[in-house]
Formats: C-alpha cells, structure tokens, sequence
C-alpha cells in the first residue's frame, strides 16, 4: 500500500469522524430544544427524551452515511470502467491514425519513385 493511499484513507476516516461527531452534536442541542417545549417533563423523562431521539437521529445519520458511501463508490467503479473504455477507444483510434498516416506515406513514397 502507497503511502499517499494511507494518507488519503487516513483523512477521509478523519473527515467522517468529525462528520458524525457534528451531526450528534447537531442531534443534541435539537434534542434540547425539544424537550425545552415540554416543559412538563421531569429530569429523567427530558433526559431520557433527549437520549431516544439522539440514539435515533446517529442510526439515521450512520444509515444515509452509509448509502451515501455505497453509491460513491458504485459511481467510482463506473467511472473507472467507462475511462477503461474511453482509453481503449482513444489509444485504437490514436493507432489506427498512425498506421492509416504511415501507409499513406508509404504509399506516396512508393508512388514517387
């Protein structure tokens, strides 16, 4: 493995760590703000509020994370496959002038002889 591939695999777990940790944090203080409408709520059910819709918001966040993961790297492999093919089609086209412009010049060489 390159190191640049360490690198990079490095900062994108870094990337969604710091991610996930800002959307929990995001979950929080709308949680708060939630329970601060109920004002009827003891400690322990706001506390208790607060954690279930904290829980539910990070396997929401993890699960759209995830998908979102999934297609980038659906959309990678397809990409990738289609630049094969592009190239492919360039380099056979790039040889294949090259012989049509080697033959012609042979064939005007042989003709002016």
């Amino acid at each position: 493995m390159e190191p640049d591939d360490d690198s990079a695999r490095g900062l994108a777990q870094l990337e969604g760590f710091l991610l996930l940790n800002a959307e929990v944090e995001r979950a929080r203080r709308q949680a708060r703000r939630f329970t601060d409408e109920l004002p009827w709520l003891t400690t322990a059910q706001r506390d208790d509020v607060e954690r279930v819709y904290l829980a539910d918001r990070v396997a929401v966040t993890r699960a759209s994370l995830t998908r979102v993961r999934d297609r980038a790297l659906e959309l990678r492999g397809e990409y990738t496959e289609r630049y094969e093919r592009l190239r492919a089609r360039c380099l056979a086209v790039s040889a294949l002038t090259v012989c049509a412009a080697t033959g012609g010049c042979t064939a005007l060489t042989l003709l002016v002889r």
